[in-house]
């Protein structure tokens, strides 16, 4: 049953009580229809309690057990109704308040393209499901319309709004032949454009996907409530225990409990965490549950991979040498690389087959491939084996420094290499400075593959005092292993390709930029930045420190207002009935206060 079913069933048992009452003016039947109601809801709550608790969990749920079973002992059994009422209207309002702060997750799933328009032979249109969009299919993109599957533009020019998917805050004038990401909004003219992906791999879908399942992961909150969980509830009971010894009256322990409200701990936390997963997704930023908001507040080791992290991750080709004794020249270098290169999605890879396209090379056929983490690419190609990676797994080493490299191989002979370059990200430093002088944290150290002078020279322009060079990924997870206790949480910042080991492992995997997205959702990374912008790991944290400060405030608020209560209560001035009122303003004051987390600073 749906809490906001249970709230009507509990309205319903509460008129007919008052009915019974006042109406009928048969107290036993009321107190009856309320006893009833309050020992079913007693015992359903007590099973989950003890469910939490053999999960390794304490609960807070006893307090409103006590509290319930006490005022029905001492026929206070409008106090109790007034609790029962407090339990399954609090619940009810949790359900609100996660809608209203996931409003953000639910805004982007509601985007999703559920039809497309295909061009026939006969040139009408047809509507079609996007999930039945083939590669190769043309389509029309009506004014205003989402782009339904990853595309290239084959209308002479387009104006596109990627503002949901990049960040742009303008729409981008497009040629034809321009790759458009699906969950792009089309400008005020219709656009005609050739399927390149179909809808499962496409952009958007992918981080469709992706927010389904946040949604659908369990939200893990429960860390933070069971802090205070256990010494709130002995305070409760200690307060409560006093007051019935030194008064002797049995009343003053029901009056005590009655105003313990347990709702601060159980909802207000959970409340200011989905609220902040809901800010983080309106800057663009994905987070899969609010226990990694926690440990992104509490960082202290942070490491980068440098290429498409730190640099911009664009590389272009700069030189291509064949071997002096290799019989291949170098339009046949190229293209021998981009054919091999061009199922991989690593950036030097696409650097090389953007370079052979922009050549007009052509492209060869490629019988079998495989894919050496952290090495390279073993491929076979018309009965022969090639090598493309690093030098040593292209039998080759090579004491050229400062360059990043692609060598190349023929059954075991090093026939050429190819040389690129690649820029840093102009807001890199910037990130860099921010991370260890404003939001303190502790270390800040890059991984590389690369070569140690090329990763010095990034390293000393960033201002990164520790770095490691010569990485393989199963080295760079060591790395994040060995980080001592005292230097955690840990984060890893990368691509999602190559350092899945490595985001798998850090207590925050973290991947930016749109490349990234398909790759994270697989490898399990924890935050997905959708922006290709560093500056996004800053706000990422901003908020999520902010989201960890505004639920520890809403807990500590309401623990205060209950323990005033309490020790009012204790001298018996608040009736039963009224301190069951009061523990609603405490419980709304709470989850009201929760709710700031969704504010932008």
């Amino acid at each position: 049953m749906k809490n906001w079913q249970k709230l009507v069933l509990v309205f319903i048992i509460a008129i007919s009580a008052l009915f019974c009452r006042f109406v009928l003016n048969n107290d036993n039947l009321a107190r009856l229809i309320v006893t009833v109601a309050g020992s079913l809801l007693a015992l359903s709550m007590f099973i989950e309690m003890i469910k939490t608790l053999r999960s390794g969990s304490y609960g807070v749920d006893i307090l409103a057990i006590t509290a319930i079973i006490s005022t029905l002992v001492i026929g206070e059994y409008w106090a109790s109704l007034i609790i029962i009422l407090m339990l399954v209207g609090g619940e009810s309002l949790e359900d609100f308040a996660a809608n209203r702060a996931s409003k953000e997750l639910d805004l982007l799933i509601s985007k999703t393209p559920v039809e497309a328009h295909i061009e026939t032979k006969d040139g009408s249109l047809k509507d079609i499901k996007v999930i039945d969009v083939q590669i190769g299919d043309k389509l029309v993109v009506r004014p205003l319309e989402v782009v339904p599957v990853d595309a290239k533009l084959v209308s002479q020019t387009a104006t596109i709004d990627q503002s949901s998917l990049t960040g742009e805050s303008k729409p981008v004038e497009m040629a034809e032949g321009t790759e458009i990401l699906s969950g792009s909004i089309n400008g005020d003219f219709p656009i005609t454009i050739e399927a390149i992906r179909l809808a499962k791999d496409s952009k958007f879908q992918q981080i469709v996907s992706l927010v389904e399942e946040i949604k659908s992961t369990p939200a893990q909150f429960v860390r933070l409530a069971d802090r205070y969980a256990v010494p709130f509830t002995i305070i409760a009971y200690l307060i409560a225990g006093t007051a019935w010894f030194i008064s002797k009256d049995a009343h003053r322990f029901a009056e005590v409990l009655v105003v313990a409200s347990p709702c601060p701990l159980i909802l207000a936390a959970p409340i200011a965490f989905v609220a902040g997963m809901s800010r983080l997704s309106k800057n663009n930023i994905l987070v899969k549950n609010g226990s990694i908001i926690e440990k992104l507040a509490d960082v202290k080791t942070a490491f980068f991979d440098k290429t498409g992290t730190l640099t911009q991750g664009n590389m272009r080709v700069e030189e291509i040498i064949p071997a002096s004794d290799s019989n291949y020249n170098q339009n046949e270098l190229l293209s021998l690389a981009a054919s091999i290169e061009q199922s991989s999605n690593h950036i030097l890879a696409k650097a090389i087959v953007t370079k052979a396209k922009e050549e007009k090379i052509s492209f060869g056929q490629v019988q079998e491939i495989k894919e050496v983490p952290g090495q390279g690419i073993v491929a076979q190609v018309n009965g022969k084996s090639y090598n493309l990676g690093r030098d040593t797994f292209a039998h080759t080493e090579d004491n050229q420094i400062g360059t990043t490299n692609v060598y190349i191989s023929e059954d075991g002979k090093y026939i050429g290499k190819i040389t690129l370059s690649d820029q840093l990200r102009p807001d890199a430093k910037e990130v860099i400075s921010e991370l260890e002088n404003d939001l303190q944290i502790k270390n800040v150290i890059m991984l590389t593959g690369d070569d140690k002078s090329v990763a010095s020279n990034v390293a000393n322009e960033l201002g990164i005092k520790q770095y490691y060079s010569n990485l393989l990924p199963e080295e760079k997870l060591d790395k994040i292993k060995s980080v001592p206790k005292d230097d955690k949480p840990t984060l890893m910042v990368g691509d999602g390709i190559n350092d899945a080991l490595a985001l798998a492992y850090a207590d925050v995997g973290v991947s930016i930029g749109s490349e990234g997205v398909s790759t994270v959702a697989s490898e399990s990374a924890d935050v997905v930045i959708l922006k290709n912008d560093l500056s996004s790991l800053v706000t990422s944290i901003k908020i999520s420190r902010d989201t960890l400060k505004t639920a520890r405030e809403s807990v500590w608020i309401g623990i205060f207002i209950c323990v005033i209560l309490m020790l009012i209560a204790s001298t018996g001035v608040i009736p039963a009935i009224v301190g069951a009122l009061l523990q609603e303003v405490v419980d709304t004051v709470s989850i009201l206060y929760a709710l700031k987390a969704l504010r932008d600073k």
